[in-house]
């Protein structure tokens, strides 16, 4: 007799489960392949829902209480954990060096609840709103201070360096929890399944960015936090001391290439002629570093000081180590506004410490990106150096670029605070960072 009963539940409860994805595929069609991408799983050991990214489990008595609660309620609680595996949540963690293991878990959580419920929140459809929550809007507009747009990873770097009290932290947690995240993560029995997840999943977020590009701009109107947070989530990660390579020169330096040795060679020559071995290692190695460069810093009102001097920060912790350059290099660091400001001469790791210790902004004046090439074209002619492999120009993007291709690499460096593109010249590399993309690339080169 229960068993049946629970049956009838469990069929019930699929009927549910699959209005609310009607429901919200009519409203939203650009969520059409994430809506219908779960298996559902009902199960009676858990309190309420859960996700591996893969299966959608859920306890029938809590379906059945959240849609006699109200169809809204029972959309938000699936839709929730479609944008938690739309948006990597479960796959994704930042890395912290201070504090527990459960504490980092704890807050990750906590932050892509917040994520996800705000998203839900800023969703202008009839099939997602419920009364407005004064709480809620204050969490929100306090993260509001601290970022451009609410995404996950910021939220989580800013309740890390915000601590709550046990009390404020329970209530946060009462408000924004809905499902379980204990599966997040924990395929033992698959253990390739979380990368398939991943790429599935990843895939789905760029179609539905195009779409919301092209062919769906009306809806995009409607769910401009959803459309933020895609962006934020597409954005291609980069290491920016590999990106730094780009601009090294191949040459030959004098020093052992033990790569280069044979020890079987080696081997047999001393064991057939005694102390005779048939080959050595070479004395010369092809290897690639900075020979000479140049760094032009966008000194105008509209950039930033604090984000030029933490690019210039975190240039030098990669650039200062000895293996970055050749015995002989020469790098100029010019400011620039609508004019060429300064220009310092680097030729050694010395003076690259002493410039970084006594470096002070001049200009602030209007943005012209084209007087700082011609100033290096300049130097060019002038022979001021041996091989020039390329430029690299921080900015914020606003200003004239140059029409003309120059004869050297060029890429343009933009700090964002918010994830909106730049466009630059075809013929320009564009590199666009963030706190965190730049962050973790010095913290690799120093270990």
């Amino acid at each position: 007799m229960f068993e049946e009963q629970l049956l009838e539940k469990v069929n019930i409860c699929q009927e549910i489960l699959q209005d609310s994805k009607n429901e919200l595929y009519l409203n939203m069609r650009f969520l059409d392949v994430a809506l219908n991408t779960f298996q559902l799983q009902a199960t009676m050991e858990r309190e309420r829902t859960a996700t591996d990214g893969m299966n959608y489990y859920f306890n029938p008595e809590y379906i059945m209480e959240q849609y006699k609660s109200s169809s809204q309620s029972m959309n938000r609680c699936y839709l929730h954990s479609v944008l938690h595996c739309l948006f990597g949540h479960p796959w994704h963690m930042p890395v912290v060096k201070e504090g527990s293991q459960t504490e980092k878990e704890t807050l990750w959580n906590l932050a892509c609840d917040i994520t996800v419920e705000h998203i839900m929140d800023s969703l202008y459809y009839r099939c997602l709103r419920l009364s407005a929550n004064p709480y809620r809007k204050l969490v929100y507009r306090n993260l509001l201070e601290h970022m451009p747009v609410i995404n996950a990873e910021a939220v989580f770097h800013v309740l890390e360096k915000n601590p709550m009290d046990p009390r404020a932290q329970a209530r946060m947690l009462l408000e924004f929890r809905i499902d379980g995240h204990d599966l997040w993560e924990r395929q033992e029995n698959a253990p390739n399944a979380p990368m398939e997840q991943q790429n599935q999943w990843k895939d789905i977020r760029d179609k539905m960015e195009t779409e919301l590009e092209t062919f769906s701009k009306e809806a995009a109107e409607d769910s401009k936090s959803l459309v933020e947070q895609l962006k934020v989530e597409n954005r291609k990660r980069y290491d920016y001391r590999t990106f730094l390579k780009k601009f090294c020169v191949l040459k030959e330096e004098m020093q052992v290439d033990m790569d280069s040795f044979d020890y079987i060679f080696y081997n047999y020559g001393m064991e057939m002629y005694g102390n005779m071995p048939l080959i050595e290692p070479q004395e010369t190695k092809e290897v690639k570093k900075i020979e000479d460069f140049v760094i032009v810093i966008d000194t105008s009102m509209s950039c930033k000081a604090q984000l030029v001097q933490k690019f210039l920060e975190e240039t030098y912790s990669i650039l200062s180590q000895a293996e970055s350059f050749y015995r002989r290099f020469r790098i100029h660091i010019i400011q620039c506004d609508e004019r060429v400001q300064s220009d310092a001469v680097i030729e050694k790791a010395e003076q690259l410490r002493t410039y970084m210790e006594q470096f002070e902004v001049k200009g602030l004046g209007g943005t012209d990106f084209r007087p700082a090439f011609e100033y290096v074209n300049r130097l060019l002619a002038e022979k001021a150096f041996q091989k020039l492999r390329g430029l690299l120009y921080f900015t914020d993007g606003y200003g004239t670029f140059p029409l003309k291709k120059p004869m050297y690499d060029t890429a343009f460096v933009f700090f964002k605070e918010d994830y909106l593109d730049v466009d630059v010249p075809t013929w320009a590399i564009k590199l666009i960072l963030s706190e965190e993309d730049i962050g973790n690339a010095v913290e690799e080169s120093r270990i």
